[in-house]
């Protein structure tokens, strides 16, 4: 039973379609799929229209879901993943709005410390890499930079210009992540932590830290992610069994633009059972779609 909790499509920086995204996943066996684009829902209508009107005998399950941008005291990028919450609770989707507003400044000023180091590219050269009105992200700005022949590939812009610790990296307005558990809990939904300990995404947060986001409600800890060393799985883990949290795995696919693939990291069904029962029951099959 694959079940893969943490996925994009192209309403935030996914290259595939929430439509190609279920036929992907349909395809590849999935039990359970999570769509989770940065800080935004735009994707779930149409994922959910593909399932239920494919031609397939699929009993894939869809989960609704986001990645929510946040930061902490120490002014680190954490990723909040959300299931299950109420689309329509107005605290929650003002944070998500702000958060995405937010980004567009954000990215004028990273191009604007290119541009002064001698590397050309606009912000229209990145608006032409993202559809429509999907959430702008670093890997658009990294398709520019490949389209504009500065890099090859979206690794490889990563590795040299816009990794976390790069001079050219800059924050945004996000929430803090206990602000964020508390939105999703108040929404009716479940709140896991994505890849805490990812060192290869740059700084990465105090393990003291999540014991604050313990108290504030955190459900549970994506431990099975391809950025986490065995060691930091290991310590993950323990700290999940601890304190009795719910232990995620999930590819976080993004088509194209990285080389995660669709279950390459999957949670446990029991796991998947102890995540849906936290939700409020009300929300929870308003939530799935089923075949």
């Amino acid at each position: 039973m694959l079940i893969d909790l943490h996925t994009h499509s192209n309403a935030s920086d996914g290259t595939d379609t929430p439509s190609q995204l279920i036929d992907k996943a349909i395809n590849r066996g999935l039990a359970v799929i999570a769509l989770t684009d940065h800080d935004t829902t735009r994707g779930w209508d149409e994922a959910s229209t593909r399932l239920l009107n494919h031609p397939s005998q699929s009993t894939l399950q869809l989960v609704h879901g986001a990645e929510i941008s946040c930061q902490d005291s120490d002014g680190i990028s954490i990723h909040m993943l959300g299931f299950f919450f109420d689309p329509q609770h107005k605290p929650l989707l003002d944070v998500l709005e702000q958060t995405r507003e937010n980004r567009l400044s954000r990215m004028e000023r990273i191009i604007a410390r290119l541009n002064e180091a001698g590397i050309e590219i606009t912000i229209e050269d990145v608006h032409a890499q993202r559809s429509s009105d999907a959430t702008l992200g670093r890997p658009h700005l990294a398709d520019a930079l490949v389209a504009r022949g500065h890099v090859s590939s979206r690794d490889e812009a990563f590795a040299a210009l816009l990794h976390n610790k790069s001079k050219f990296y800059i924050n945004h307005y996000s929430p803090s992540p206990t602000s964020a558990i508390q939105l999703i809990k108040e929404a009716g939904g479940v709140a896991v932590i994505a890849h805490p300990l990812a060192s290869q995404r740059g700084r990465t947060i105090r393990i003291e830290v999540l014991d604050d986001l313990i108290a504030a409600g955190l459900d549970g800890i994506e431990v099975h992610h391809r950025d986490h060393s065995e060691d930091e799985r290991a310590q993950l883990l323990g700290l999940a069994l601890e304190k009795e949290l719910i232990v995620t795995g999930s590819s976080d696919y993004h088509g194209t633009g990285k080389q995660n693939q669709l279950a390459e990291f999957t949670t446990h069904p029991q796991q998947w059972e102890a995540l849906v029962s936290r939700a409020r029951i009300k929300n929870v099959e308003e939530r799935l779609i089923r075949r």
